[in-house]
């Protein structure tokens, strides 16, 4: 019976992601793995990432810190989320990630633990925002723009650089909203 507590729980969480009708409904773990309920962010805008310290686009790090310091006086935030499932580019622990992001590229915007973001071990988070959002994560820094009530507004590939126009338009358009 204790087994099944932790399945039935971890099912019902599971199941959320599909029943889930905007972002503000989830609560992940920030990286020093506090709660983090991102109804927190209502009103704001998001840019939801999948980060990792050992990837090629890993650089982008410094234009999301770039983004966030632009946009967040203006109701705008980046969410990076550590993920370790390509090529394992993120291996470290979370105090790991929390040092290299703050040591090399100086982040301020919130960091969250590491999670899966496809797969059968994929973090209900992930389950929302690729059932609305486009389709599974195919690579490190796929970019989710969401709205103030918490919907996927667009998605942006690994290959889209924080500072291109394509993505800081639309960005400056949902400000505006």
């Amino acid at each position: 019976m204790f087994r099944w507590q932790p399945l039935a729980a971890s099912l019902a969480v599971a199941g959320a992601a599909f029943c889930a009708s905007s972002l503000h409904e989830f609560t992940v773990a920030d990286i020093d793995g506090a709660p983090a309920p991102l109804a927190a962010y209502e009103g704001k805008v998001l840019l939801v990432v999948n980060v990792a310290s050992r990837c090629g686009y890993t650089p982008q790090y410094a234009g999301l810190e770039a983004l966030y310091r632009k946009y967040k006086d203006r109701g705008f935030a980046v969410l990076g989320f550590p993920a370790n499932n390509f090529m394992g580019q993120e291996p470290g622990s979370n105090a790991e990630i929390k040092q290299f992001c703050t040591r090399k590229y100086n982040v301020t915007f919130p960091m969250h633990a590491k999670i899966s973001v496809k797969g059968s071990d994929q973090a209900p988070l992930y389950r929302f925002l690729t059932s609305t959002g486009g389709g599974e994560i195919q690579w490190n820094f796929d970019k989710f723009l969401v709205d103030q009530h918490g919907k996927v507004i667009g998605r942006f590939g690994p290959g889209v650089k924080p500072e291109d126009p394509k993505l800081t338009s639309a960005i400056e358009k949902a400000l505006a909203r």
